[in-house]
């Protein structure tokens, strides 16, 4: 098909804001489905993904439709909706056109709205601002409408008003993606050009590559090159989203497809990479923009039962199959067992790895809290990256620690601004700007450290906001901190284990909670225990717990009180003893209740 007859574009929008919903439509009303086959948020493949209202996996589809006796090609490249994925979005934004800006008329505007957006303008998409659900009671179209217009200067006559549950308004989104989106550019003369936008992994065929053609041709059973990763492979099958794969005897210049490529490993097709052929490779310059993806969030996860290892490491490289922003190695911790330090690109992939682990393979697991990685420079000039605190150096050898920082929207209804100011404040961050948009909508921006972030700042965020607040980050750069290892001391002996890294300006309040939660974890002795908290050779925090009694003066009647003296001095020196030589029992729920803070 010539190319002024196709248009590739994908749909943006906030979790939640029905996105997956108008895509079904869009397949409905395009006759890319039949009817009977058709099921809700068909584009989303996983359960996770339809039970939490999310899009995790990206799913592209091809459509056919007809305007004005004119047959055109429709390529919808589905994106992901939350901030971790932000480099898979920016991907999927650059194999298109133009951009769907769905906005949910009952909630208006929020905080990945607005980083999706600027990521599409970034991209000179052509926007087409749809305001969604317009057929529910509490819809506000004129106020959502209004808030586009001043975020984002839309003129009235551009918004499109349509309802993904009824279908109404759909037809209209259909027309203003022919009219308004322009047709691509590319030539099917030059050499071969492909960008990356996702993969999958299937047992029998390997990995299969989803590319969007920017120029030449490709048929299969061609070798081909992989230009990031230096790879080579054969396009063993090649064809389009239909929305299941329909194999093809070509891919042309700006079409979208899949590439069945034979390799074994996901990481070697990377989001982003350029796809060449193999003769010819050293004539092609790779497609701008493509960067290794890195974990930003680590975390332990260990099986409740030390005898699921075997089944826990067999189902982490599986998964990792699927996903390759997934990093791992195996670590020991002596008093929980054997695990995986793992890192992930945010919090919302840590909770689909750890729901996926679950469900997928029915494994019992415990996750530590979520660390980040530090990076500390040696006086001597050595640079080592640390994600716990057991690899924190000697004090005395350390030059300098940096810290990741990120960039933080909150958009927020203006009377939850003093608290939130507040509980960004207490994590250490530092107020950039306040906007309004519409009358009572106040996007407030910010700086703030990663590991702040990643604690609970998202679950206070919402209570403090009544749920409305919405937040978004990326990150900015890495900063130089005041950073601490705080070491956990019970009965004078350190637990390594338990050690924290944490801002020395915070570390005497953390410390203490610390150290208050252990004494309600740590069960009584017939000797007193201190639990402390140190820094360095300074305790900065302490608590006691309370030796068991027994009264060994029960059984006494009568008598000079110098016989009672005499049996409770004796019990003291006893227990003074027992102190030298007894051993504290740490119980395993207090190792995971400090790791899992």
């Amino acid at each position: 098909m010539d190319l002024k007859h196709i248009r590739n574009f994908c749909i943006i929008a906030h979790i939640d804001h029905g996105k997956s919903t108008l895509a079904d439509r869009l397949l409905e009303v395009t006759h890319t489905v039949a009817k009977r086959d058709m099921k809700s948020q068909l584009l989303d493949t996983m359960d996770l993904e339809r039970e939490r209202g999310i899009t995790i996996k990206l799913q592209p589809v091809r459509m056919e439709y007809t305007l004005n006796n004119e047959k055109y090609l429709l390529n919808l490249i589905d994106t992901p909706g939350h901030v971790d994925f932000t480099y898979e979005v920016s991907r999927s934004l650059n194999a298109c056109e133009g951009a769907i800006l769905v906005v949910d008329s009952t909630q208006g505007i929020e905080a990945q709205t607005l980083a999706n957006v600027h990521l599409a303008l970034e991209h000179n998409l052509k926007l087409i601002p749809v305001v969604n659900k317009i057929d529910l009671p509490n819809s506000n179209r004129e106020e959502t409408a209004r808030e586009l217009m001043d975020a984002f200067g839309f003129e009235e006559n551009e918004i499109l008003y349509a309802s993904g549950k009824t279908g109404e308004g759909v037809e209209g989104i259909l027309k203003a993606i022919i009219e308004r989106v322009p047709e691509p550019v590319g030539d099917s003369k030059k050499p071969l050009k492909a960008l990356i936008f996702d993969s999958s992994y299937d047992i029998h065929k390997g990995v299969i590559v989803f590319v969007r053609v920017m120029d030449g041709e490709l048929f299969p059973r061609e070798k081909i090159w992989l230009m990031g990763s230096k790879t080579e492979a054969e396009s063993l099958e090649v064809g389009y989203f239909n929305p299941k794969f329909e194999k093809s005897g070509q891919l042309n210049t700006s079409e979208v497809g899949y590439i069945v490529t034979g390799l074994r490993d996901v990481s070697r097709a990377r989001v982003g990479d350029t796809v060449t052929l193999f003769e010819g490779r050293q004539t092609v310059e790779p497609l701008p923009g493509y960067k290794q993806i890195k974990p930003m969030v680590y975390a332990t996860i260990f099986p409740t039962s030390g005898d699921d290892y075997p089944l826990l490491r067999d189902a982490i490289e599986k998964l990792k199959l699927s996903d390759a922003a997934l990093e791992f190695e195996p670590v020991n911790i002596p008093s929980i067992g054997f695990g995986f330090r793992t890192g992930f690109l945010g919090l919302l992939h840590m909770d689909i790895v750890q729901e996926r682990l679950t469900r997928e393979y029915n494994l019992d697991l415990v996750l530590t809290a979520p660390t980040v990685a530090y990076r500390v420079v040696k006086n001597n000039g050595e640079e080592v990256l640390i994600h716990n605190p057991a690899e924190f150096p000697d004090p005395s050898h350390i030059k300098e620690i940096f810290e990741p920082w990120m960039a933080v929207n909150i958009l927020t209804p203006s009377d939850y601004i003093g608290p939130i100011m507040e509980i960004a404040t207490q994590r250490r961050a530092i107020s950039k700007d306040i906007k309004y948009i519409g009358k009572d909508r106040v996007d407030i921006i910010f700086e703030m450290p990663l590991a702040n972030i990643i604690t609970d700042f998202y679950d206070k965020l919402k209570s403090v906001s009544s749920g409305y607040a919405s937040l978004n980050y990326e990150f900015m750069e890495e900063r130089p901190g005041d950073l601490v290892k705080v070491d956990i001391l019970v009965a004078s002996e350190p637990v390594p284990a338990m050690a924290a890294i944490m801002h020395r300006s915070t570390a005497h309040i953390d410390g203490k909670e610390l150290v208050e939660k252990l004494k309600t974890l740590i069960p009584r002795h017939q000797f007193e225990i201190a639990i402390q908290a140190a820094i360095g050779g300074k305790i900065v925090a302490r608590e006691t717990i309370s030796a068991l009694r027994k009264d060994v003066t029960g059984y006494l009647y009568g008598g000079d009180v110098t016989r009672k003296m005499k049996l409770l001095n004796k019990q003291k020196k006893g227990k003074k003893r027992m102190k030298k030589i007894g051993k504290v029992d740490i119980p395993q729920e207090a190792f995971l209740a400090v790791l899992k803070k």
